[in-house]
Parts: structure tokens; sequence; C-alpha cells
């Protein structure tokens, strides 16, 4: 009877020992009841329970990552989306984590998707896509207000996939195209405007000083003439010859003895020739 009685009691005392023993690492917590009421949080390190009279509930204070499953969004601006997010929270408080709310895990992640829904419902798909940044912290401060109470501190909220269906990708297609096109003809129209202003003063700084606009002449004579060309017609400008019909007008008009010019015969009218015998 004695060699059952002892291995009973050994059983006995080491399940005794597991019950009032209890070891917690760093980065747990122990939040201990006794009776069924809170007591404290205790550890990390060794806790000492008493048996059948107090338990405790193990909490772990690191960052826990929870991917928040693909949400169907319909945007400000009526576009259907499906976005996924990763959140990152800490428990900062184990009482409130333990006891304010049942299971705090399924709790938070149910909270990130109905809040990511709500958020991205108030946008428009250009803010989605553009300020992804800005979006993830009004999820994270809004999450972090909520689950205050629970005693969670939502540190990180990350918006990772925004999936938009095949028609909406060919529109913003052609959307960004257009907007492509419309800069490049602003651009081109900008260089338009910027080479004739230049011309423009170019003429205006050419037509002040003759002699650089006879410069300009002969410089283009020369490049024309660099190339093989065999016949090259090109425009006289007045400036060069003007020189040349005036030395013809006063060529045409030779002056008297006197300084006076000559009498020309009319057409019709005969000259008196003096008589040789007079």
């Amino acid at each position: 009877m004695f060699l059952y009685v002892v291995p009973v009691l050994v059983l006995a005392a080491l399940v005794v020992l597991a019950a009032t023993v209890k070891i917690l690492r760093e980065y747990e917590r122990a939040v201990v009841f006794t009776l069924g009421r809170f007591q404290r949080v205790r550890g990390p390190g060794l806790v000492l329970l008493l048996p059948f009279f107090q338990e405790m509930v193990r909490v772990d204070l690191r960052i826990r990552v929870i991917e928040i499953p693909s949400q169907d969004v319909i945007s400000h601006d009526n576009v259907s989306m499906k976005v996924d997010a990763v959140l990152y929270f800490n428990v900062v408080d184990p009482e409130k984590a333990i006891i304010h709310v049942q299971n705090y895990l399924p709790a938070t992640n149910m909270l990130a998707q109905t809040t990511l829904r709500a958020v991205l419902g108030q946008h428009e798909l250009d803010e989605m896509l553009s300020e992804r940044k800005k979006l993830s912290a009004d999820v994270q401060s809004i999450l972090d207000a909520q689950t205050e109470t629970w005693g969670i501190k939502v540190s990180n909220v990350e918006i990772r996939t925004v999936e938009l269906t095949d028609n909406m990708v060919r529109a913003i297609a052609k959307q960004a195209e257009a907007e492509r096109d419309r800069r490049a003809k602003i651009i081109h129209a900008e260089a338009e405007f910027q080479a004739s202003q230049t011309l423009v003063n170019a003429a205006q700084i050419l037509g002040s000083v003759p002699a650089a606009m006879q410069l300009r002449y002969l410089q283009t004579l020369t490049e024309i003439g660099a190339e093989q060309n065999s016949t090259v017609v090109f425009p006289m400008p007045i400036d060069i010859i003007k020189p040349f019909l005036e030395l013809l007008d006063k060529a045409g008009k030779p002056a008297g003895a006197n300084g006076a010019d000559r009498a020309l015969p009319l057409k019709g009218v005969p000259l008196s020739v003096p008589d040789a015998n007079a």
C-alpha cells in the first residue's frame, strides 16, 4: 500500500509546485487574480502563487505584427478597390488588456479592418495613391485612440497594397498619358516663345546698327558657301547697293561750267544756231 501512496504524493507535490512557482521572461507580465479578483501585475522573474487560491494570465509586451486581410473599399469618388495593410501594436497595460477586453488580439484585428474601410472611404482615389503615408497615419491615430482603453498602443499602420480593377488601371494609364502629352505641349510652347523672344531681341539689335546687319548677311553667305552647292540664289540687301545707286544718280546729272546743270533740248523744239557769215 505504501508503494502506491508515495508516487501519488510525489505527483501531487509536483502539481502543487508547478501551480505555485512561475517564471516569467523579461518581456512577460503576470496578471494575478486571487479568488477571481484582480490583485496586481507581477513579473518578470520568479512569481509565487497560492495554489488553488491564485491564478495568473501571461501577457506578452512585445510588438505584435498583424496582417489586415484585403478589404473591399469604395472611395469617395465611387471607385471600387481592394486594400490590405499591416498593423504594429503592443500591450502597455496588462491589466486593461486582460480585464477590459475578452481577447485583445482578434479584437484589435477586427477594429483595424473596420477603421481602414471607414478612413479610406472618405478619400478619393488620387489621395490613396499619392498620400498613402498620410492615410496610414490617420488610421494609426484613430486606432490608437480607440485601443487606449484596452491598454494597447498602436505604433504603426502601413497600407501595403491598393488593388484596382483592370478597367480602372487602363483609365489611369490613359490619364497619365494625357498628362504627359499636356506637359510636352506646354514645354514645346514655352520653348517656341523663348526662341521667338530671342529672335525679336536679335532683330532689334541688328536693326539698330546697319553694319551689324551687313556683317550678319556676309556671315550667312560664308555658311552657304561652305556647303557643297552648285548654285546659290540669294537676295541683295538694299543697304549694300544703296551707295552704288546714289553714285549712278550723281553720274546721270553732269554739272555745267558755272556749276549749273546744262539745259537739255526739248523734243520738237529746234535749237538756234548762230550764222557763220554774221
